[in-house]
């Protein structure tokens, strides 16, 4: 595995975890989240494959972006590298939907693994953030290991994440055609 491959340590964990998902066929709900990490950061040529399917355009090659997540839909979550000489794991995180959905779910890396304390995976959070999810605790484990007193509700997260970035969407706009 490449070195800038590797994932940072605390996701890592959260990967060794792991999310659990289930369809309840008589109730017609999910529970859990529908997520799984990869064992490391997407590597850029298939980033960049993807990233001119999903914008259409052949000149956008995602390399502002760090994946390291999916859902069974095929949506994508990773670090988008706006912030100038600053850590992997203090960009923000964002959530690419497979229907065209996107968005800022976190600031950091610590942000998001509070989300995940919470119960929620990057889809949920992307989606409603004031859901009511069952916390996880072994992710609230590791979200105070790595990102002690953190610890905010997922709406007040999401909506930082998206007042800082505001224009996140447009940017992504401009790139689809």
């Amino acid at each position: 595995m490449s070195e800038s491959l590797a994932l940072p340590t605390a996701l890592a964990e959260v990967a060794e975890v792991g999310f659990e998902w289930e369809w309840d066929e008589e109730t017609d709900e999910a529970r859990g989240c529908d997520f799984e990490l990869y064992d490391q950061f997407e590597e850029p040529d298939r980033t960049a494959w993807w990233f001119r399917l999903w914008t259409g355009n052949q000149e956008a090659d995602g390399s502002e972006f760090r994946f390291f997540g999916t859902t069974g839909a095929g949506d994508y979550t990773g670090f988008w590298l706006v912030r100038p000489d600053v850590a992997i794991t203090d960009q923000p995180v964002v959530y690419i939907g497979s229907e065209g959905e996107h968005g800022l779910i976190a600031r950091n890396l610590g942000d998001l693994l509070w989300l995940f304390a919470a119960g929620l995976g990057p889809a949920e959070a992307f989606s409603d953030p004031d859901s009511t999810a069952q916390p996880n605790e072994a992710f609230r484990t590791i979200a105070e290991r790595y990102a002690p007193g953190g610890r905010r509700s997922p709406t007040q997260i999401v909506t930082a994440a998206r007042a800082e970035f505001p224009h996140f969407s447009d940017l992504i706009d401009s790139m689809c055609r």
